[in-house]
């Protein structure tokens, strides 16, 4: 039997209780939230053993990007298939009603701080939903010590140290590997990250678990051998204008592990890559129709695609007015 073609891939939701989260992924989201509990994140595109994210669209439809990844790599990473055995980037939306923990993510430099296997953890936010209380935290004040944060820890004063962003809707934050964060009072943020789950708790707030009735552990050893003191770029990225015609792209973020572009508007236009590698458009205004092979694909808020490499470049029609991310994987 011959293997299938790869197509425009549609992704479900994988919801996860979180005791800082809410229950507002419901209005961006059309999969129903379970429980009634907080949730506080959705796993939009994870290739993680744990939580793998499952087709929801075509002849695909429940595969796994696990077995994607195994058994149609060239069709879906193009020239980046050399390069990885997993998808590379966990995308999410969180929806943070309390404070996140203060934590730290290893870099990638540091393999005595991750599992085997294991990325370190470089993320980036953008800004959904944000009120008066809401608040993040990215980076420490220049010029803090490992011995004046310990005595934070030791007095409650650890926020004195923290670089203090007060979000509005469209702001995008870098946070690197290596930078201690925290985020909450009710923001709700897309996340952009390489592939990992590695975090280190270095304060939690006095959060108590309602599941267990007792504080969450912290790993602060861990978190301060991580900590990268005298670091500066992270915090408020100023987006790039790329094209005004016929939608607004701005280039959003440019690191290393990830590109990210906005594109606002609703006149038709592009996605996807001339060349042979994915791309992955993620939708959070609006919705369209996106065309490839003489297919039309309904695009609605909330929902991530995943662009394979030999669909090569899809034509979009916004049916409204649309805001769409486009992820690119950089390809050295």
């Amino acid at each position: 039997m011959s293997q299938p073609s790869l197509y425009p891939l549609r992704f479900d939701p994988i919801y996860q209780y979180r005791l800082w989260g809410g229950r507002r992924l419901t209005h961006l989201l059309a999969a129903p939230l379970p429980g009634e509990g907080p949730i506080g994140e959705a796993w939009i595109l994870s290739d993680r053993e744990d939580h793998p994210s499952r087709v929801s669209n075509g002849v695909l439809r429940g595969r796994t990007i696990c077995q994607l990844m195994q058994e149609f790599r060239e069709q879906l990473m193009g020239t980046l298939a050399h390069r990885f055995t997993r998808f590379p980037l966990l995308l999410k939306f969180l929806d943070v009603h309390e404070m996140l923990s203060v934590q730290v993510h290893p870099a990638d430099d540091r393999a005595d701080l991750l599992l085997p296997g294991e990325s370190g953890k470089t993320e980036a936010w953008i800004v959904l939903e944000a009120g008066p209380e809401s608040c993040i935290y990215d980076g420490l004040k220049p010029g803090t010590t490992p011995a004046e944060l310990r005595r934070s820890l030791a007095n409650g004063t650890l926020s004195d140290h923290l670089v203090r962003i007060s979000p509005a809707v469209g702001n995008a934050i870098f946070t690197p590997a290596g930078a201690v964060h925290s985020l909450g009072g009710d923001v709700m943020v897309f996340e952009i990250q390489e592939n990992s789950d590695t975090t280190f708790r270095l304060y939690d707030w006095k959060h108590i678990d309602p599941k267990t009735g007792k504080p969450r552990p912290l790993q602060v050893e861990q978190a301060m051998a991580s900590i990268r003191f005298g670091q500066t770029d992270a915090g408020m990225v100023t987006p790039v204008v790329e094209a005004k015609t016929p939608v607004l792209r701005e280039k959003i973020f440019n690191d290393k592990h990830f590109l990210l572009s906005r594109i606002h508007g609703e006149s038709p236009f592009s996605v996807g890559a001339p060349g042979d590698v994915p791309r992955v458009i993620v939708c959070v205004e609006g919705a369209g129709n996106l065309e490839h092979a003489g297919e039309t694909y309904a695009v609605a808020k909330g929902e991530v695609w995943l662009l394979p490499a030999i669909a090569g470049v899809c034509a979009f029609s916004p049916t409204e007015q649309i805001t769409l991310f486009e992820i690119a994987i950089p390809n050295d």
